[in-house]
């Protein structure tokens, strides 16, 4: 998607398309963070989407040999029976 930047006041600023900011989980009047990194101005959202945990931070720190094992939970009780 192409924009322009623009002189707003002593400022500068960039339209954000309204589907774009839906997909991004952003509404008009939102505190967000902006940084720059390798060329690129990056736009986040102050807020978490859902809980406390974002899980792509969570799944980044797991570490790079985890092999999932299987659980041994013990004899079927009860209706586990078969």
């Amino acid at each position: 998607m192409l924009s322009k930047v623009q002189k707003w006041g002593n400022s500068q600023g960039i339209r954000i398309p309204k589907n774009l900011l839906e997909n991004s989980h952003i509404k008009v009047g939102e505190e967000v963070v902006i940084s720059a990194e390798n060329g690129k101005i990056i736009v986040e959202s102050t807020h978490k989407i859902r809980g406390k945990y974002d899980i792509k931070d969570l799944v980044n720190k797991m570490p790079h040999d985890y092999e999932v094992e299987e659980e041994n939970w013990g004899d079927p009780l009860g209706q586990e029976v078969w």
